[in-house]
């Protein structure tokens, strides 16, 4: 008689098998027996304190709203600071600044490889003259800036504190990040300049120029957005992300620095994707994660060492160029499970993302987004108001478990340098995008619009076009830049930066010299790339 009423409710649902988005199995019914974990109401602790399940400040969203920051910048550093102010004045918090292709890889605007790529994902920086024309009118001191910006990090970061010199702006004050998380380069991203270790000393020389310099600076932001972007499940993005981090610690100790001058200026970034419980689920494990690795693994012992700190954004891959009106439901959803798993900063993407870069008006509507979840919701008035849920916290226990056999596994192989450069990683990232597009080909994925609920016409929406005249305009004021500036004194910076690249000396010193003697960044990198080489992908069979 069980058997056949099991049988009976069994027929009566959807399907046979239901799953999280990243294919955790996900029980019918979760209860206080679904624990393992005997010690649960230890494990989920209180907000501000050790593991920090529950968020890293005891008072999270009641004593301030997380950082609203708008991922923007198009164009020529006119254009850029003209979408800024205007964001700002509509009530962002915080400034995200998106560079173009040659930017990020250290090429300048007048490259050949550049041709047709000048302002195009971002605003084109070729020197301390855009930098400046980039944040005119803007008081550096009064906003928080973050610069989405790899292996090219070390160059904008000095660019960011000449304009800060110029201005008279205390360095001390200064607030922000860099995203310098150069090895979801080799995994998921491709703006890499340099081999892995070269970039890497580049990395730990940030982080121990800031350390004296720009104390409330994030000196990294290790991105586990991009992994999630490349087809990754919400399991190896916490991985792989913390396996990351892990590499940056273990690098600057090796270097010299000790772990409690730096790991409190260390800071995250997550994807929220569409699967609501899974990902509030994903941030609470993350850090649960990184505070046992630091205290346990690196015996930190500041708690501000052991606090995982994330900015989120939400996933620009779940976006569909197909009736792009539902993006505006789908970013709604995933910032909010981004605010109810404690990010500390959030940026909302714009309807239009998968036809073009933001419009000003898809732009506010995001940033509306944001503001709505804040003021209208009331899911900001309690601290953690999900804590205790049989499901959350299940699903916060098994993605804290499968993410640490992830890491067991990459220790084994010796790191995850070791673990890159012999192509596990992206091999691992490659499959799990197969099986979803998969599952979305044979329908046991829907996407509204795309696979199911499709529109018989197709709508068309105003995009964002990015003139031509522009790449030429940006052109001529770098040639223009190279005639006025002097070259003796460029030359003279730019030697003493490749010398300083030959022995281990900081080299934070000698860029700070060089951009404020006008060299570029194509320059810049170029002296480097003669000494350290380019970095050659392996193919991932």
């Amino acid at each position: 008689m069980a058997d056949s009423k099991t049988k009976s409710e069994a027929s009566a649902e959807r399907k046979e098998k239901f799953t999280t988005l990243s294919g955790i199995p996900l029980e019918r019914v979760y209860s206080q027996d679904s624990f393992v974990d005997s010690e649960t109401e230890e494990s989920i602790g209180y907000p501000g304190e050790y593991p920090f399940t529950r968020g890293i400040y005891p008072t999270m969203y009641r004593g301030r709203f997380w950082t609203m920051r708008q991922y923007a910048g198009f164009g020529s550093a006119v254009e850029s600071n003209q979408r800024y102010r205007y964001l700002l004045s509509k009530g962002q918090a915080g400034l995200s600044v998106a560079f173009d292709l040659p930017t990020q890889i250290g090429m300048d605007s007048d490259h050949p490889l550049a041709l047709g790529e000048v302002g195009k994902v971002g605003v084109a920086i070729d020197s301390l003259e855009d930098m400046e024309t980039l944040f005119e009118g803007i008081p550096l001191e009064k906003v928080s800036t973050s610069m989405t910006i790899n292996a090219t990090a070390a160059i904008l970061l000095c660019l960011y504190v000449a304009v800060a010199k110029k201005q008279g702006v205390s360095l001390q004050k200064l607030s922000g990040t860099i995203q310098n998380d150069v090895l979801k380069e080799y995994i998921a991203r491709g703006t890499y300049i340099y081999p892995v270790r070269p970039a890497m000393r580049i990395v730990t020389d940030i982080f121990s120029w800031c350390r004296d310099h720009l104390p409330k600076w994030n000196t990294i932001s290790i991105s586990g957005y991009h992994i999630r972007e490349a087809g990754s499940t919400a399991v190896q993005e916490v991985a792989f992300t913390l396996a990351d981090g892990i590499a940056y610690v273990q690098t600057a100790l090796d270097a010299g620095l000790r772990v409690d001058d730096f790991a409190p200026q260390l800071s995250f970034f997550f994807n929220a994707h569409n699967d609501l419980l899974e990902e509030i689920a994903k941030y609470r494990a993350a850090r649960r994660l990184w505070a046992r690795t630091m205290t346990e693994r690196f015996g930190a012992r500041d708690p501000r060492s052991w606090m995982l700190r994330f900015h989120a954004q939400t996933a620009g891959s779940s976006l569909t160029a197909q009736q792009p009106e539902n993006n505006i439901v789908r970013v709604a959803i995933q910032a909010l499970a981004a605010v109810l798993g404690g990010c500390q900063s959030l940026h909302t993407n714009s309807l239009d993302e998968a036809l073009a870069l933001p419009t000003e008006d898809a732009a506010l509507i995001a940033l509306r987004t944001q503001q709505v979840l804040a003021h209208e919701t009331g899911v900001t008035n309690t601290v953690d108001p999900v804590a205790g849920s049989y499901a959350i916290e299940s699903l916060t226990n098994e993605i804290e478990s499968l993410a640490s056999i992830y890491l067991s596994k990459i220790d084994k192989m010796g790191g995850m340098l070791r673990a890159i450069e012999s192509g596990f990683v992206q091999g691992e990232i490659q499959k799990a995008a197969y099986e979803f597009q998969r599952a979305v080909e044979k329908k046991e994925q829907i996407v509204v619009g795309v696979n199911d609920f499709v529109a018989e016409e197709e709508r068309t929406i105003p995009t964002l076009r990015i003139d031509s005249e522009i790449e030429r305009t940006q052109i001529a004021r770098l040639h223009a830049l190279r005639a006025k500036r002097d070259s003796a004194r460029t030359k003279s910076a730019l030697a003493e930066l490749a010398r300083r690249a030959t022995t281990t000396e900081n080299l934070l010193p000698a860029i700070l010299a060089a951009v404020e003697a006008y060299a570029t960044i194509g320059e810049i990198s170029d002296a480097l790339r003669r000494v350290f080489g380019e970095y050659q992908e392996s193919v991932v069979i």
